[in-house]
This record gives C-alpha cells, sequence and structure tokens, in this order.
C-alpha cells in the first residue's frame, strides 16, 4: 500500500508539473523568438517591438504633425487659394496611401517570417544590398540627422521669441537660446527606445493641438480686427518668381508631410503587427486633417501674400503685438515643447545606428559595458547638432534641398517601388499604373524642389553668417 501510495504522488506532482508548463510555442512564435535572439544591438535596445497601435499613432504624429505646419501660409502665398487647397488635399491622399503601402509590404514580409525593422533593411531585401547601403541608409540618415538640426535651431528661435516678450531689451544671442534647447535634447536623448518615447509623444500629440489651435484663434482674430496689413491674394506678376515660388511650396508641403521613419515606428509594434499600422495612421491623419488645414486655410485668409515663413511671426508687426503678449508667449512655449519630442523622435535612427555600433547585444541593456558607450555616443551626436544649428541659422534652407532629395524619395516614391516590386500587380491593373505615376511625378518633382531650394541658398547667401543673430 505504501508502494502505490508513493507513486500515486509522484504522478500527481509529475502531473501538476506538466499542467503548470507554458502551452507549446506556435510556429510563428517560436520564429519570432528566434529573430528577437539574432538582433543586433541597436534592433534589440532601440527598436523594442512592444508597442499597441495606438501607441504607434502617437509616433507617427509626433513625426508628421510638427511646428513645419506652421510654414503652410507661406506656401499658400505662393500657389493662390485653388491649387493651395488642392496640393494640401493631394499631400494629405497620397502620403496616407504611401504610408499603408509601406505598412502592408512591411506586414506581408513579417507573415512570411521576415520582419524588417529599418528601411534599409526592406531596401537591401527589395531593391539589393547596394540600394539600402548607399542610398536609402545614408538618405534616411542625413534627413533624420537634419530633421535634429532644424528643430534645435528652431527651438532656439522660439526660446528667443519668449525671452524677447519677456524683456524687450534682453542681448542674449540666439545661439544662446540653441545652446540651452541643445541641454534639453542632451537629457531627452538618454530615454533608452523609441517605445521609451510613446507616453512624451502622447504630449507632443496634445501640444501640435495646442499651438495649431492657437495660431488658428490667432490668424482669425487679426484677420477680423483692423491691426493686420490690408491683405493681397494676388500672385507675383514675375514670371521666374511665381514659377519658382510653386515649386518651393510644393516642396514645402511634400515636406510638412514628410516622416522618413515608417518602418522604424511600425518596428515598435508588438506582434503580431497586421492591420495596427494601419489603425495608427487613422489616429496621425485625423489630427493631420485638424491641423494642416485649419492653420493653412485661417493664416492664408488673415496676412494673404504677407504670410511670413513661419506664421507666428505675423503675429508681432513693425515692434508691435496684434494679439496679447501672454498668448504668443505660450504658443511658443507649446511649439518649444513640441519641438523636443520631435527631435528625440528623428534622434531614433541615430541612436539605432550608435547602439548596433557600439554596444554588445550578449549583454544586459543597462549593464555598464552599454550605458557608458550609449551616454558618451548619444550626447555627443547631440552636441555635434546643437553646434550645427548654432552655427548655421540659415540651416532650414540647406535642410530643404535635403528634403528634396531625401522626404520625397522616401515617402512618395520608394513606397510605390516597393509594393510594385514586391506584390507584382498586373501591369493593366488600376494599382500598378497608379504607383508608378505616383513615383515618377514625385521624382521629378524631387529634382524639380531640389533646384528651387538651391537657387534660394543662392539668393540669401550673402546674409549668410556663422553665429548669426537672427
Amino acid at each position: 500500500m505504501g508502494l502505490i501510495s508513493n507513486g500515486t504522488e509522484e504522478q500527481q506532482e509529475a502531473g501538476t508539473r506538466n499542467n503548470n508548463k507554458p502551452p507549446p510555442q506556435t510556429a510563428a512564435e517560436l520564429k519570432d523568438e528566434q529573430q528577437q535572439q539574432q538582433l543586433d544591438a541597436g534592433a534589440q535596445f532601440v527598436l523594442k517591438s512592444r508597442g499597441s497601435w495606438i501607441h504607434c499613432g502617437y509616433h507617427l504624429t509626433t513625426s508628421i504633425v510638427a511646428p513645419a505646419l506652421l510654414s503652410l501660409p507661406f506656401a499658400f502665398a505662393s500657389l493662390g487659394w485653388t491649387v493651395g487647397v488642392m496640393s494640401l488635399v493631394v499631400g494629405a491622399v497620397v502620403t496616407f496611401y504611401s504610408y499603408n503601402l509601406l505598412s502592408l509590404v512591411l506586414e506581408h514580409n513579417a507573415q512570411l517570417g521576415r520582419r524588417y525593422l529599418r528601411f534599409r533593411d526592406m531596401a537591401n531585401h527589395i531593391l539589393g544590398p547596394k540600394w539600402g547601403k548607399y542610398y536609402v541608409g545614408p538618405i534616411q540618415f542625413l534627413v533624420c540627422y537634419g530633421a535634429v538640426v532644424g528643430c534645435t535651431l528652431l527651438g532656439g528661435q522660439c526660446m528667443k521669441a519668449i525671452y524677447l516678450i519677456t524683456r524687450p531689451d534682453g542681448n542674449m544671442k540666439l545661439y544662446e537660446f540653441v545652446i540651452i534647447f541643445g541641454g534639453l535634447m542632451l537629457i531627452l536623448a538618454q530615454i533608452p527606445s523609441f517605445h521609451s518615447l510613446r507616453y512624451i509623444n502622447l504630449v507632443s500629440l496634445i501640444l501640435c493641438l495646442a499651438y495649431s489651435t492657437c495660431a488658428t484663434a490667432g490668424s482669425i482674430h487679426i484677420g477680423n480686427s483692423s491691426k493686420g496689413k490690408e491683405r493681397d491674394y494676388s500672385l507675383s506678376s514675375n514670371s521666374e518668381t511665381r514659377i519658382f515660388g510653386i515649386f518651393n511650396a510644393l516642396a514645402i508641403i511634400a515636406t510638412t508631410f514628410g516622416n522618413g521613419i515608417i518602418p522604424e515606428i511600425q518596428a515598435t509594434v508588438a506582434p503580431p503587427v497586421k492591420g495596427k499600422m494601419f489603425k495608427g495612421l487613422c489616429v496621425c491623419y485625423a489630427v493631420v486633417t485638424a491641423t494642416f488645414f485649419s492653420v493653412a486655410i485661417s493664416g492664408y485668409w488673415a496676412f494673404g501674400n504677407n504670410a511670413d515663413g513661419q506664421i507666428l511671426s505675423n503675429f508681432l508687426d513693425d515692434g508691435k503685438y496684434l494679439v496679447p503678449k501672454w498668448f504668443v508667449l505660450m504658443t511658443n512655449l507649446f511649439t518649444v515643447l513640441q519641438l523636443s519630442a520631435v527631435a528625440v523622435v528623428y534622434l531614433q535612427p541615430t541612436n539605432e545606428v550608435l547602439e548596433r555600433t557600439f554596444a554588445d547585444a550578449r549583454r544586459g541593456e543597462f549593464s555598464a559595458r552599454n550605458v557608458v558607450p550609449r551616454v558618451i555616443s548619444r550626447s555627443l551626436s547631440v552636441v555635434i547638432a546643437t553646434t550645427i544649428a548654432a552655427m548655421l541659422p540659415f540651416f532650414g534652407d540647406i535642410n530643404a534641398v535635403i528634403g528634396a532629395f531625401g522626404f520625397m524619395p522616401l515617402d512618395f516614391v520608394l513606397p510605390a517601388v516597393f509594393f510594385n516590386v514586391t506584390f507584382k500587380p498586373s501591369k493593366r491593373s488600376l494599382v500598378f499604373w497608379l504607383n508608378t505615376t505616383i513615383a515618377v511625378v514625385f521624382s521629378v518633382l524631387a529634382v524639380i524642389a531640389a533646384v528651387a531650394a538651391v537657387r534660394q541658398i543662392s539668393l540669401d547667401a550673402k546674409t549668410y553668417k556663422l553665429f548669426a543673430n537672427v
């Protein structure tokens, strides 16, 4: 009896242990786990796949709905009402479509067991290794790092505007504010992964709605009063100026919708990824519709051809504020805070490259072996970006060239090419010809926009001065 009893107890214990075992993994889960183990440090530490579709929406909104939208009334000044509104609608529709194409290609490859976490990895697989190494990778790096420099410069300019509101006779220079903004970036750059930014990017979403509302309300207030200049909606009578103005305006609109990091954003989504990016894009483009159109239309309506490159500059006319000072201060504060979030998002591709180069994936993410080179390398990248922004306050002109050669290919041309190469739609189908038309049209537009941007640099070159206080 004792032997039988002991055997039964052992069997019960064994049964209990078996019941406590986790259920067997599916083939897809095993493949995901194996792929995770093979990831390099950049993908493993920076591009963690843990987020939901709503987090994806936050990241997308921060990367697209940025203070560059405050330049849209200026673009309208070169296009007029009809072409301006049509260009904005086309930009929204084409980029939503293109980003969805990229997402579908990424989902398709993930279902086949090849989940690509980086833009250059997609290019390597779809177009060949030279495309990823010598074109997509460098172009994406230039675009994203250029965006970081641009955000740092604009952040410094907004901080200077706040300073001059509180101290009109102050003598602090622009480069000093750029350095202060760089100090903030130095702290935010140490946030370990893209996924870690999800709540910062939620705040960023709220901030972009806030300053867009302020810009719209301020424009309507000035437009309804007699404070502003007389409105004029006529286009330039000079043919050359008008033509280059149109191309420059189209480049501004295209760059405003630019992203350049769709694969890296989708990389933050936990598997399975199917359908999650589309939901995130819907969240993002709801915000895009609410902000881009309201700011562009109200700003152009209020100021016409006098709309400045940044619409908040129009709230000040010959040293006199057309809206209450506290309102301008608040709007600039919202803008500065969101710029810091935008800059950190566009730092992620650089952080991923640094992590892949200097970190050891076999050691813990927060081990001393990985933390020390992470802090040093990320701090150095921010210091370099801040130095460039402080030295070159005319960097916006340079960024226009980078945007023409970068954002347009990455966001308009390559998604259509990737989809056609991956899914091989019939050459008689509407999808094939729609994608081909988008790729060709925006390739031509990219070249023309680059020429227009170079022309603008040549026109402004005589005013360029290192560390200028503009």
